[in-house]
């Protein structure tokens, strides 16, 4: 784990944007695609503030979701929704090169066809993601895993249905352990005290957080935060 401490925001999306050029561009050039998983939150205003400025080429760009809510893509909740209203038009990427979820269906069927679109993006059952943008909630969780709860155990379903998280909107579709470990890079970005604590909690006191559970077996994670999210480390 590599742990990256800068001034602020501003400071925090460059750190984040020079990562992703140079993630993107070492994908392309050694495998032809660049596969990225991406979160809400924070992550949406990062990314829409920094990719308009990454040298890369965008057509080879294939996104999916760290996690979903089951909404329909014209709510506030959807994630998807929110990066087609603040990414997409900022960039040259196509909302086709986005791997979004089955509308009008249950949480599980979501879950279900999710697997199977990225079983036919990747080529197979074997999802290796270059680089996994994940965020984390005042809780530790991330994704749509969440303390103490049973899905932190899956270990089957690449992606699961979760239809009580204690986070409204109750239904969403997350990835799972398995994926996010098997990713070749993941990032978390955190700025502002009201981070600090956790961060501590994940990154010093060694906690068993979910977003301390992600471990990539053959790949990278970074934390990259500001000092207002680091004071106590």
């Amino acid at each position: 784990m590599t742990t990256i401490t800068v001034a602020n925001e501003q400071d925090i999306i460059k750190k984040l944007s020079s990562y992703i050029e140079k993630i993107s561009n070492d994908a392309i050039h050694n495998r032809g695609k660049f596969y990225i998983g991406l979160s809400g939150g924070s992550v949406v205003k990062y990314l829409s503030e920094g990719l308009p400025k990454v040298n890369t080429d965008w057509s080879k760009w294939v996104l999916a979701f760290c996690d979903e809510r089951i909404v329909p893509e014209d709510s506030e909740d959807s994630t998807f929704g929110v990066y087609s209203r603040q990414l997409i038009p900022k960039t040259s990427l196509d909302k086709k090169q986005f791997i979004t979820i089955k509308q009008g269906v249950s949480a599980n069927e979501a879950a279900r066809d999710y697997t199977q679109k990225l079983t036919d993006a990747f080529g197979g059952d074997e999802f290796i993601f270059d680089l996994l943008l994940l965020g984390m909630g005042p809780d530790g969780h991330t994704c749509s895993l969440f303390p103490n709860h049973p899905l932190l155990e899956e270990s089957n379903l690449k992606v699961a249905a979760i239809t009580d998280s204690p986070k409204p909107p109750p239904e969403r579709i997350t990835l799972t352990y398995p994926i996010i470990n098997n990713a070749r890079n993941c990032i978390f970005a955190a700025s502002g005290a009201g981070k600090a604590e956790m961060i501590k909690k994940i990154l010093k006191d060694k906690d068993d957080l979910p977003a301390a559970r992600v471990k990539p077996i053959h790949g990278s994670v970074y934390w990259i935060v500001d000092a207002a999210a680091a004071k106590y480390l």
